[in-house]
C-alpha cells in the first residue's frame, strides 16, 4: 500500500524512539537534561517530501483517495508535537542558516545567544540543524539551559544536531511553524537564507495583525539586516504597503545582550 493511502502504513505510524542522554550527548552534557526524549522518525530519505505531495498538483489524479488519509495524519502531527511540548518553560526561538560554518563568527555569536538566553531561564528552540541553529542549541546546552530541536522532512537528510535535549521531527512546515510561534515568547534571528526570512516574515505577520501579543522579533546583525530594513523603510513604508509604525515591531542589534534585554522586558 502507498504510505499517503491509509494510516495503517509504516510511515503513517511514524516510529519514535527513546533515547537515553547516554546515546545522545557526550558526557558533558548537563546532567540534569540525562534521560530526555527525542522524538525521531524512522525513515529512509525520499526523493519528495510530505508537503510535496501534499501540495504538487502536478501528481497524479488518484490525490482524491489519498487527501483524505492526510488530514489524519496532519491532525496526528499536531498532537504529537503538542504532547511533545506541552510542558516546555518560556522559551525563545532562535533562527539563522544551517549554512554556518562552526568556526564562523556567527556561529560563535548564535552559540553566545543560546547560553544567555538559557541563563535568564528561557528555552532555547531552534529549526534543530546544523549551522547557527547548532550554535544556538550548543549554547543553551552548554550553560545548563533546555535545549530543543524541531526539525522537518527534507529529500535531502540532516537530522537533529548533538546539541538538541528534546526534539520532533516534523513532516509539514506548516504543522512546525505553528509549534514555533505557539511554544515561544520572542523570536531571534540571525543570518540566514529562505527559512529565516520565511519565519521572520510569518511572525511579523502575525503580530501586525495581532494573532500574537507581546512578541518581540529581533534582528541579530545589523551588517546583514541593514539592507532588508532600508527596503522596507524606502519601499514598503514609502509606497504606502505598510505603515511607518509597523517598523516598530522589528528590533535590530549587534548586541546578544541588548536581544536578551528585549525578549526579557517584553514579558514584565
Amino acid at each position: 500500500m502507498n504510505s499517503d493511502q491509509g494510516p495503517g502504513s509504516s510511515e503513517e505510524r511514524g516510529s519514535f524512539e527513546e533515547h537515553s542522554s547516554s546515546e545522545e550527548h557526550s558526557s558533558e552534557k548537563p546532567a540534569k537534561h540525562k534521560g530526555s526524549v527525542v522524538l525521531r522518525r524512522g525513515r529512509n530519505t525520499e526523493t519528495s517530501t510530505s508537503d510535496q505531495r501534499l501540495l504538487d498538483e502536478r501528481g497524479p489524479g488518484n490525490w482524491i483517495h489519498s487527501d483524505t488519509w492526510r488530514v489524519l495524519r496532519i491532525q496526528s502531527e499536531f498532537v504529537e508535537g503538542f504532547g511533545a511540548l506541552a510542558e516546555v518553560p518560556k522559551a525563545v526561538t532562535v533562527f539563522g542558516s544551517a549554512r554556518t560554518p562552526v568556526d564562523h563568527p556567527e556561529y560563535a555569536r548564535a552559540r553566545q545567544l543560546g547560553a544567555a538566553l538559557a541563563q535568564e531561564g528561557f528555552a532555547v528552540i531552534t529549526g534543530g540543524g546544523p549551522g547557527a541553529m547548532e550554535g544556538a542549541n550548543r549554547g543553551a546546552s552548554e550553560a545548563d539551559g533546555y535545549s530543543i530541536g524541531l526539525g522537518i522532512e527534507l529529500p535531502f537528510e540532516q537530522g537533529l544536531n548533538e546539541w538538541v535535549d528534546l526534539g520532533v521531527n516534523f513532516r509539514y512546515f506548516f504543522v512546525r511553524k505553528t509549534m514555533f510561534v505557539k511554544y515561544s515568547q520572542a523570536f531571534v534571528c540571525l543570518p540566514g537564507g529562505f527559512g529565516t526570512l520565511d519565519e521572520l516574515f510569518e511572525a511579523l505577520t502575525l503580530v501586525q495583525t495581532a494573532k500574537v501579543t507581546r512578541f518581540p522579533i529581533v534582528l541579530l546583525g545589523k551588517d546583514f539586516w541593514s539592507g532588508l530594513l532600508d527596503w522596507i523603510k524606502t519601499t514598503l513604508v514609502k509606497e504606502g504597503k505598510v505603515s511607518e509604525k509597523d517598523l516598530e515591531l522589528i528590533h535590530c542589534t549587534d548586541s546578544v545582550d541588548e536581544a536578551v534585554r528585549i525578549v526579557r522586558e517584553a514579558q514584565q
